[in-house]
């Protein structure tokens, strides 16, 4: 098992910034959001130059630090389709730069039609919805397949594949074999099913078995009438449980801790090394 944090929630930058505190507080791995965490790297074509990928690539192979995922996040269905195309190029960059960087996956969520408030909209789940998906996924798997990489596809309840079953819909329609799965259990969940998160989480391994690149762990309390992020440990999900099935599994399984940030770093990493390690 792998603990990773995504490069910008470890609150540095530049990559040595980057690498001096994962080596601080003890992750294994990164998921790569260069436009995030480089001063001067923007998402827009071009910004990402050959140079500056062999260079974070470099430094991270020499600390020791892996690179399960390189996140290039847009949303396919943005009313901009001019956006849209920029930042599908961004994203045809990162499949070329990947193995550079030191990882062999670039992924994404999938969308939704409230543009950049990425929220539940009526239109994400329509079949014109899934089509779009479908379409600019395939799209991106046949650029990566040029470069002997994969692609990422992450479902969030409020986008355009909302559950399980519609990923898998938009998984199967894409119909490459470069195809993976970013799991993230509590992007799943909203007010209606958050009680029944053990079968979400049954059913996405049961689902998507072989294809789980990284697993995206939150946590999660009820507040307000709405379902909060807290980091882990600090809310309602049994992660005994939860970490006993990603164990069984996949015993080598790599644990992004996305939107852990702070003065969270360090006890989430501590709890979750703890609760892995006894499960």
């Amino acid at each position: 098992m792998k603990i990773a944090f995504r490069t910008h929630d470890l609150g540095a930058k530049g990559i040595d910034g980057v690498i001096y505190r994962l080596q601080q507080c003890g992750a294994d791995a990164v998921q790569l959001v260069v436009y995030k965490f480089m001063e001067g790297v923007k998402q827009q074509p071009g910004s990402l130059t050959p140079e500056l990928a062999e260079y974070i690539g470099k430094a991270l192979r020499g600390a020791g630090v892996s690179v399960p995922l390189i996140g290039a996040y847009f949303n396919p269905v943005h009313s901009d389709k001019q956006k849209v195309a920029g930042c599908k190029a961004v994203f045809k960059e990162y499949l070329k730069y990947a193995k550079v960087l030191g990882s062999d996956i670039v992924g994404s969520e999938t969308g939704s039609f409230n543009d950049d408030k990425w929220t539940y909209n009526p239109l994400n789940r329509t079949e014109e919805a899934l089509h779009t998906v479908i379409d600019t996924f395939a799209e991106l798997a046949d650029c990566a397949a040029q470069y002997g990489v994969n692609i990422g596809m992450e479902g969030a309840a409020g986008h355009c594949c909302w559950c399980v079953k519609q990923l898998k819909r938009a998984v199967d329609g894409v119909g490459r074999p470069n195809v993976r799965v970013i799991f993230d259990l509590y992007n799943y969940l909203d007010m209606s099913n958050y009680s029944n998160y053990m079968d979400i989480l049954d059913e996405g391994l049961e689902t998507f078995a072989g294809r789980i690149a990284v697993f995206h762990m939150k946590d999660f309390v009820v507040r307000d009438g709405a379902v909060k992020q807290v980091a882990p440990g600090r809310g309602m999900f049994d992660y005994p449980a939860i970490l006993a099935k990603i164990k069984a599994y996949d015993p080598e399984a790599v644990l992004v801790l996305e939107g852990t940030t702070g003065s969270d770093i360090e006890p989430s990493i501590e709890f979750v090394r703890s609760v892995w390690n006894d499960a």
